[in-house]
């Protein structure tokens, strides 16, 4: 094979590989914000169940202190009856300590009330802050994955580049210059493999005569549908 020839595919390997580091380059920080939206998201959602929760057992406290001056009330309430005189003040009474026992009894059923609701939401805050744990977990060690996955791309574009401006050096002017050419107008794609006939950037079928010069000659030849660099080598050799 001819040395230029061998220099371009490599180079276009290369520029390949540069190309797919790019995208990756981009996709990865895109990945990483879309992840942190979906944690804000998801650590809102947990925030506002502890609220929930949190307002919940607030209630629950106001009325058990509600029922504590309650009692205390139908305490002193009770203690007045032995002060009374008249069989006036002593009904009065009466109907004041059946009005008190009446509200304490309607705050014991809403503490009952809130008890439960109380339970059913500490169940389901446990049960969401334990996935909520492991899923913090999943994001923090995947940040932390891709965070070294973007270094290590930058040490291969950089080792890419390299690479590239090294061929470029050794490849001759005028064929980097077509070589550049084809690849901006063929999508980053200028040299292929042409086996069985077929062309590997276009899939189109090359003439007869031309795969055998292909496999003969070593000029630099090139696909007469899309123009590309084509070369050739024995894929029977490597597929067994």
């Amino acid at each position: 094979m001819d040395k230029q020839l061998s220099y371009l595919i490599e180079l276009q390997k290369l520029d390949l590989n540069i190309d797919k580091i790019n995208v990756k380059k981009r996709e990865l920080p895109e990945k990483i914000a879309r992840m942190d939206e979906e944690f804000i998201i998801y650590t809102a959602s947990m925030d506002e169940s502890k609220k929930k929760f949190d307002e919940l057992n607030k209630r629950h406290g106001e009325k058990e202190d509600k029922l504590r001056r309650g009692i205390d009330t139908l305490k002193k309430t009770k203690e007045r009856l032995l002060e009374v005189k008249t069989n006036k003040e002593y009904q009065a009474i009466l109907k004041e300590i059946e009005m008190i026992e009446n509200k304490n009894s309607e705050t014991e059923d809403e503490i009952i009330s809130a008890l439960e609701e109380l339970d059913h939401v500490r169940v389901d805050l446990k049960a969401k802050e334990k996935d909520f744990n492991a899923y913090r977990l999943k994001y923090e060690k995947e940040k932390i994955e891709i965070a070294g996955e973007i270094s290590q791309l930058d040490v291969d574009f950089s080792d890419c580049m390299q690479l590239s401006s090294d061929l470029r050096r050794k490849v001759r002017k005028e064929l980097l210059k077509k070589y550049e050419t084809i690849k901006g107008k063929r999508n980053g794609l200028a040299v292929v493999l042409v086996w069985k006939e077929v062309c590997g950037g276009c899939h189109m079928n090359i003439p007869p005569q031309l795969y055998i010069e292909l496999q003969r000659s070593t000029d630099l030849l090139s696909c007469p549908n899309c123009n590309r660099i084509i070369y050739w080598f024995n894929q029977d050799k490597t597929d067994g």
